[in-house]
This record gives C-alpha cells, structure tokens and sequence, in this order.
C-alpha cells in the first residue's frame, strides 16, 4: 500500500515511517509544518533510506491524491488542515494526534461522514485492552472507592492531561454508576480539607524520555487495586497505527477506532 504521513519527522512519524517500511509499504507523501528544517529533503534520509524520491513539504492536497490512507500525528492545528485535505481527496485518515476541543471533535467526527476516519486517544493494542478492564473493573466496584488517575509523559508533551488519561476519565464517568457526575481535580494545593467523594483526580507528571504510562487506582478502605500500562517504545503505537492505516484502506465512510482494528468490540 502507499500511505501518506503528516509530522514525518518527529519521533512517531519517523517510527511509523520505519514500520511501513519493514511490512512492505511505500511512502506516498510526508507533511510536515511550514517551519519545519526538513522541508524540502527527500523523506527516505529520515529513516537511512536513500533515493526515495519523496520529498517532505507542507500539506499539500495534490500530493495527498492517490494514498491509500494518510497517518497523523501533528497538533489540533495542522490536523484540521489535513482534515480538509482527506475530505477533499477522498483520502481514509489515522488521527493520532490529541488535545481537540469539542469544535474540533465536531470537525472529525462531520468528516467521517465524507470519509473513513480512524478517530482514537491511544494506538497502543495494550491501551485499548486497558480501557477494556477499567469499563469491567467500573462497573463492578461498589462505592466506596476513591479513584485517581495518573500520566507520565516525555518533556516534550505539549497537551495535559493526556488524551489517554483523558479517555480513561470518561471510561470510569460512563461506566460507574458512583461516578457519573465526578469532577475532575486536576489540582491540589493549600488546606484543602478532607477528599471530596464526588472528584476523580487527575494527576500529571512531564519529564524526560518517559514514552507514556497511565494507571487508574481505585483505592478503598484496606484495600487498592491499580490498573497499569507502561510504554517502553514508541514501537507499539507506531504499530497499531500502521495496523489502522491498513485497516481502513479501502473501507466506507465512517468513524472507525482501534478497537475494530484488533477485534476489541
């Protein structure tokens, strides 16, 4: 298949770029901003390739024409604009990007209209798997336990908290019958009294070269049970957007996620 990517250079664009080469695929355009120092360059020296004889430029929708999907992973920002491409091409998208306000989830969620969009906070197999057991463990537990969700990410992170984290917030909302109307507490600081039942806190830690770790705690009286997952590679979520690229290539109009990909539904 030839895909495209948008944010070719940056540490996940250039592990996809590695993986749809070693399953075989051809690069049909990489996207990166107009700033970008690589704009201009043939994409192939990214990955050690030589000759590929794709240049990396801005979103451009002539160069866009013809993939058999394009993968993202930008910002809210230039996703849109790429958004607007895929509509106007016809293009199936992988929307790996995160931090959208509620326009631009209208935005996405209009273009699956037009044509397939995979739309999901985390690529990761393991993740999804995770937000499998947190819809189970949320619906089982009495009340009585107090829950708290942290994230850890690289230095280089620019959204808090994480889509990730964000999603599992909503996992717990919809799923616990305790939890519905909960409040995110997303801060902590003075004299600020004993715990409020009716909050979820929602902690983040940025440092480093931290790929990303997410874990829910549901801490009772006597008891904890934690449910953990630990990135040690971006090779995973590289991976499961391959998988999606590949997935929706080809497929009708629609909102698709991760979970169709892997069977998860």
């Amino acid at each position: 298949m030839n895909f495209a990517i948008s944010g070719i250079s940056g540490r996940m664009g250039t592990t996809i770029y590695r993986i749809i080469h070693q399953r075989g695929h051809s690069l049909h355009a990489g996207f990166e901003s107009p700033a970008s120092p690589f704009i201009g360059n043939d994409a192939g020296l990214l990955i050690g390739l030589n000759g590929v004889n794709k240049h990396v430029s801005e979103i451009n929708a002539d160069k866009l024409k013809g993939a058999d999907a394009v993968i993202d992973f930008t910002s809210p920002s230039a996703t849109m604009i790429l958004l607007e491409s895929a509509v106007s091409t016809l293009t199936p998208i992988v929307i790996g990007s995160t931090g959208f306000d509620d326009a631009e989830k209208k935005l996405i969620f209009e273009s699956a209209k037009r044509i397939p969009v995979l739309f999901t906070p985390n690529m990761s197999v393991g993740v999804n798997l995770l937000f499998k057991i947190l819809e189970k463990a949320a619906q089982i537990l009495p009340d009585g336990y107090d829950i708290e969700i942290s994230e850890s990410h690289h230095k280089f992170k620019k959204d808090a908290p994480s889509g990730t984290a964000l999603h599992l917030l909503d996992i717990v909302k919809k799923n616990s019958p305790h939890h519905a109307n909960a409040k995110a507490a997303c801060s902590r600081e003075g004299m600020i009294g004993e715990r409020n039942p009716d909050e979820i806190g929602m902690q983040v830690l940025r440092g480093g070269d931290i790929v990303g770790e997410h874990t829910v705690y549901f801490v009772g009286m006597g008891e904890r049970i934690e449910l953990s997952h630990r990135a040690t590679s971006r090779d995973n979520f590289a991976m499961g957007a391959v998988r999606a690229a590949e997935y929706i290539a080809g497929k009708n109009a629609g909102l698709y996620s991760i979970e169709d990909v892997v069977g998860l539904k």
